[in-house]
């Protein structure tokens, strides 16, 4: 039977350090199970069409949507 243990932690150099309140829990050679659940805002790569989503430029002198469909 597992006992569950929730903590945020980083991976630094491939480990994940166990926080000090949990040490006392565990012991070498203990069988444990792990499930790692990612930020996804983190995985999520932009490409360019994102960053003009959210940042659009703004150039004078075109015409509106409205100008362009109204001909």
């Amino acid at each position: 039977m597992f006992n569950a243990v929730e903590f945020q932690a980083k991976i630094q150099n491939g480990l994940i350090q166990i926080p000090d309140e949990y040490k006392q829990e565990l012991s070498e050679g203990d069988d444990i199970k792990v499930i790692v659940l990612v930020n996804k805002k983190l995985l999520q790569k932009k490409d360019i069409i994102d960053k003009l989503t959210e940042n659009p430029v703004q150039v004078n002198g075109l015409l509106s949507r409205e100008e362009i469909y109204s001909r």
